[in-house]
């Protein structure tokens, strides 16, 4: 299958096209009145529109990211190695637009040549990778895919050559055993030596954001929360009729309509006075049994979408209304307050390298010193929902340090501020209630800022 290389837009194109959709995203929004702002959904711009502004990002990445993270790590050479539909994770998003898997074996090379010269990269594949990538193998001049490898490495003598070996971040495992084995044979015993694990290039690749993605990130988090507004409303819910598993399909089937991707089966459970308290593997089972939603019943949403190749993971709540109510009882209205003063504990605690399991572990002491009964379990958000960098807690293990914690929290990254904190509300005889939030924030090196602001009062079905 021949591919033609996509060309690669101008700098000028790619600001236009930001410049129209932050236009139509911010439109819409000043001219709806209060009740139904939180509707209002950014346009979703076609798909070429969205090819330009990706391979805008991915040139810059790939000219700005790459050289600082390999300078970071001594590091002068990477390969990466993908088989078709067997993409390595992190080959995935260096593909251009028009790539949408791996062709035969890709391999793609980054060689740091010292002195201050450019990263030179280099994709040894029958076909060149976009224009960010040009072919280095003629199979006319060697057949041998591997032995040309071997040929381009030897030219270039790198002391260090990373491979994507990770035994802690499967995003930074994407080197097989097959491949592996190909590798080391053809490269000879004193290069096979050579060998270092790329993870923390792998994961610093995924992990860190650019100017230009940030630009755009909090329009796909507005369109996350517009998506759930409407879900969480008398558009979608008719109290004992509708049930959680109703208003699931309805989340799924508006992300498909609106022509963006989940990752993950969105969930919706209810918490209920006078009714058993639900573990927490209930709570955030997607196949948990249907329920009829009732007057009184508090709601909680997991909601995930990917657009622009940048993805979302947002909870919210809801409270469905009483005949004669207008507003959420005081006492659950207590509990989401409190839910947002530990978003404000955990995100006034973040530092450049600190590991997560620190950053965890010392906000909850700063909880419980403000009588909060928490639970933290925030994690990266970037080209995959639970993305590339350090766990800050687990939600089924608070006393836990995964080996995944112990990496360091970096600038210029963005997460999923995600956590609950357990009341127990009097009104409900005494019941406890789980507030659970999560929102997405970016951590700019000094301080954490939520893209899209957050959830501080309840969604009211019906609205007020």
């Amino acid at each position: 299958m021949n591919e033609k290389s996509a060309c690669i837009p101008s700098r000028s194109a790619i600001a236009a096209a930001v410049l129209l959709m932050v236009a139509l995203f911010l439109l819409p929004r000043m001219e709806a009145g209060a009740a139904e702002r939180d509707f209002a959904m950014p346009a979703i711009l076609p798909l070429h529109e969205q090819a330009v502004i990706r391979d805008g990002w991915l040139q810059r990445r790939l000219d700005i990211v790459v050289p600082a993270l390999m300078r970071r790590e001594k590091v002068d050479m990477w390969i990466l190695v993908a088989r078709e539909y067997m993409e390595d994770p992190v080959v995935r998003t260096m593909l251009p637009s028009t790539w949408l898997s791996a062709r035969r074996r890709t391999i793609l090379v980054f060689h740091d040549p010292g002195s201050g010269k450019p990263i030179e990269r280099l994709a040894i594949a029958r076909y060149p990778v976009g224009e960010v990538f040009p072919s280095s193998w003629q199979p006319e001049q060697e057949p041998d895919q591997w032995r040309r490898v071997a040929q381009l490495v030897a030219e270039r003598d790198p002391q260090r050559i990373a491979l994507n070996l990770s035994q802690t971040f499967p995003l930074a495992d994407g080197m097989t055993d097959t491949e592996m084995e190909a590798l080391q044979s053809a490269l000879g015993p004193a290069y096979a030596a050579r060998v270092v694990s790329g993870e923390k290039l792998a994961i610093g690749w995924l992990e860190t954001r650019i100017a230009e993605e940030m630009e755009v990130y909090p329009l796909i988090s507005r369109i996350a929360n517009a998506i759930i507004a409407e879900g969480f409303s008398e558009r979608v819910i008719t109290p004992g009729v509708t049930s959680t598993t109703d208003v699931q399909w309805w989340y799924r089937q508006r992300i498909q309509q609106l022509g963006l991707t989940p990752w993950f089966h969105p969930t919706v459970a209810l918490q209920r006075r006078g009714t058993v308290e639900k573990s927490a593997t209930n709570m955030f089972a997607s196949n948990r049994k249907a329920e009829v939603i009732q007057a009184g019943d508090l709601l909680h949403v997991d909601l995930g979408i990917i657009y622009l190749g940048l993805a979302t993971d947002t909870q919210n709540m809801a409270y469905v209304l009483r005949p004669g109510e207008r507003d959420a009882p005081a006492e659950l209205k207590a509990g989401l307050a409190e839910a947002n003063r530990l978003q404000d504990i955990l995100m006034r605690n973040f530092r450049v390298g600190e590991s997560g399991n620190d950053l965890k572990d010392r906000s909850r002491r700063d909880a419980q010193a403000a009588g909060i009964r928490a639970n933290i379990y925030s994690h990266a958000v970037g080209f995959h929902g639970h993305g590339a960098g350090p766990w800050i807690g687990m939600w089924d293990d608070q006393a836990a340090r995964p080996a995944p914690g112990d990496y360091p929290v970096n600038e210029r990254t963005v997460w999923a501020i995600e956590l609950n904190v357990e009341r127990d509300i009097p009104a409900w005889d005494g019941r406890r209630v789980r507030f659970m939030l999560e929102e997405i924030a970016y951590f700019d090196g000094q301080s954490v800022n939520f893209l899209d602001g957050r959830q501080t009062a309840f969604h009211l079905i019906p609205r007020r």
